[in-house]
């Protein structure tokens, strides 16, 4: 089956829990096959039998699912991350008010009460999270919180969104499955594209990277040093934070593979640039 968003884990999990094997699909990669065949027809039937011919002549991975742990996990996070979208649009709305001046009582308090009742919820899912974590993956989480410019919360988010790394063999299979990996597009000596990051893949976990790469490159030294030596050769700083993205999620693979804290002064080849 194809991955649809929400709608295909019901099934999904029906069938794991009843012994048949399962395989979900990126629907990218089924749209590709689709359209290699020219088809000119596009209904629920045509997609189905394309969806099983497909099936046939690709060799396909079994899916596994997640635990139930995992699952509010990542349901908490999803929450947790509209929330913080909402907490966002209220504090601009309060500042909004204010600018105009004269802003009426009822609404501000109004605002500020939603708030307050959003804070309080986010406090409680996130207590609730990192529970979750603490039971499956103390150690991990404990690892984590060493690497300079990861602290606690993103510690949390990393494992959450990587299923405590379990899930990956490599560290280059880490970094493509958060869409970090460079996409070169050239075609004999006209075309040459300037490389770019994929983006094909999880979007929260990038933009949590993304983040934490400011930090790091004031105190993580192996950061640090990959983004003075990129900005030197004339690089743009941007590109510099994507390389240090990939070095501190390299550094999370080496730590949670290894089973050691973070050292600075100690050069392993997991850690490689």
């Amino acid at each position: 089956m194809e991955a649809t968003g929400y709608y295909h884990y019901q099934l999904a999990y029906h069938l794991l829990e009843s012994g048949i094997k399962v395989s979900v699909e990126n629907p990218l990669s089924v749209k590709r096959f689709i359209q290699m065949g020219l088809s000119k027809v596009k209904t629920d039937k045509s997609d189905s039998k394309l969806i099983c011919a497909y099936a046939e002549q690709v060799e396909l991975k079994l899916w596994k699912g997640n635990s139930k742990e995992e699952i509010e996990c990542l349901q908490i996070v999803r929450t947790l991350s509209v929330y913080t979208k909402q907490s966002t649009m209220l504090k601009n709305k309060l500042h909004g008010e204010a600018v105009l001046g004269n802003p009426s009582k009822l609404v501000v308090t109004s605002l500020k009460r939603s708030l307050r009742q959003l804070t309080k919820e986010m406090k409680t899912l996130e207590d609730k999270l990192l529970i979750l974590v603490k039971q499956s993956h103390q150690e991990l989480f404990t690892r984590l919180k060493t690497i300079p410019g990861i602290g606690p919360k993103t510690a949390i988010m990393l494992v959450v969104l990587t299923g405590g790394f379990d899930r990956f063999t490599s560290a280059s299979e880490l970094c493509s499955y958060a869409g970090l990996t460079p996409m070169i597009r050239q075609s004999g000596s006209s075309v040459k594209g300037r490389p770019r990051i994929s983006k094909m893949g999880n979007q929260k976990l990038r933009s949590l990277l993304f983040m934490c790469s400011f930090n790091a490159c004031k105190y993580n030294k192996a950061c640090r040093e990959l983004y003075e030596r990129i900005v030197a050769k004339g690089k743009s700083k941007k590109l510099a934070l994507i390389a240090v993205c990939n070095k501190l999620l390299k550094q999370a693979f080496a730590l949670a593979k290894s089973g050691l804290i973070y050292d600075g002064n100690y050069k392993s080849t997991l850690v490689k640039n």
